[in-house]
């Protein structure tokens, strides 16, 4: 018997990726609506209803509202929104991170940003090598498609410039899920902005390790990850025997890789993950959790 899922959202960017990566699966069934009926309320009701999971690739209160319509015990809900992130009763659907994706009834998607953040911060936090106190950096760059339909138009017109710096007032939605994800006390600083690229991220974290562990070998860094992401399909440390890491790395995959670069002699290390901001940052993601909900294959329908 096959899955029922209902993309809510399935026209925008992430709906049209998250659809990609289900077509053509025996063992899913897509709910779809036409145009004329995608905006009716009482059919989305329908469909949200009619679904064994359904996804919301929605804005943050268009999220609210789906979930809000979903009135039987039986429908599962991934939110690709920032609605429920840090939400009680959700659980948050980074699964090599030891969240039961499985058994949840709810899932938040993580974001783009905080999937770089977490993968090279929460293991390091768990394994109290990064005090949850400690005034954490992280500075991320992003593909435009990142920014739905109106930055790729932006963009795609000539009209923006190579490299964007924005959330200057350091007040980003993505905070908040950083700093209770990662286990953290204090917020990190955070420096986000878009290249004139149409997909893929780098994030960065600078850690002064001679402050942070005096008498610890910056070599513990790669060790944590290692044992936190040794089995995992989708994302890799790397042996980092590269000159250069590039935006565009793990572009186009729904894989992610990370390094961790020391220098030795001044005991400083930086962190770098790169990923897919419409791959592992958001639509593989939650074909991954969709997958995992449903006790399929986790990597069917992904690029690694």
């Amino acid at each position: 018997m096959s899955v029922g899922v209902f993309i809510d959202g399935a026209a925008g960017t992430t709906g049209l990726e998250i659809r990609e990566r289900l077509a053509g699966r025996a063992e899913l069934h897509l709910i779809a609506l036409s145009e004329a009926r995608r905006k009716d309320a009482a059919a989305r009701r329908e469909a949200l209803n009619d679904a064994d999971i359904v996804i919301l690739c929605l804005p943050d209160e268009a999220a609210r509202e789906a979930v809000a319509l979903v009135d039987n015990p039986r429908t599962r809900i991934i939110d690709a929104s920032s609605a429920h992130r840090v939400a009680e009763g959700w659980t948050y659907g980074f699964p090599e991170l030891g969240f039961d994706v499985a058994a949840a009834m709810r899932v938040s998607n993580p974001g783009c940003y905080p999937t770089g953040f977490l993968a090279l911060i929460a293991p390091l936090v768990r394994a109290r090598l990064i005090p949850a106190d400690w005034p954490l950096v992280v500075h991320g760059t992003s593909g435009y498609s990142g920014g739905g339909k109106a930055m790729i138009a932006e963009f795609e017109g000539g009209a923006a410039s190579a490299h964007r710096a924005y959330a200057l007032g350091l007040r980003h939605k993505h905070v908040a899920e950083m700093t209770a994800r990662a286990g953290l006390s204090v917020a990190p600083i955070f420096l986000p902005s878009v290249a004139n690229i149409y997909r893929g991220m780098v994030i960065e974290v600078p850690l002064p390790w001679s402050r942070l562990n005096p008498g610890v070998s910056p070599g513990d860094v790669r060790d944590v990850l290692d044992a936190t992401f040794g089995g995992s399909s989708l994302i890799r440390v790397s042996a980092d025997d590269v000159s250069y890491v590039r935006i565009e790395d793990d572009a186009s995959t729904d894989r992610m890789t990370l390094h961790a670069f020391a220098d030795p002699i001044d005991g400083q290390v930086r962190l770098i993950a790169t990923l897919d901001n419409l791959g592992k940052g958001a639509a593989g993601a939650a074909a991954q959790n969709l997958n995992i909900m449903a006790g399929l294959d986790p990597m069917a329908g992904l690029v690694r």
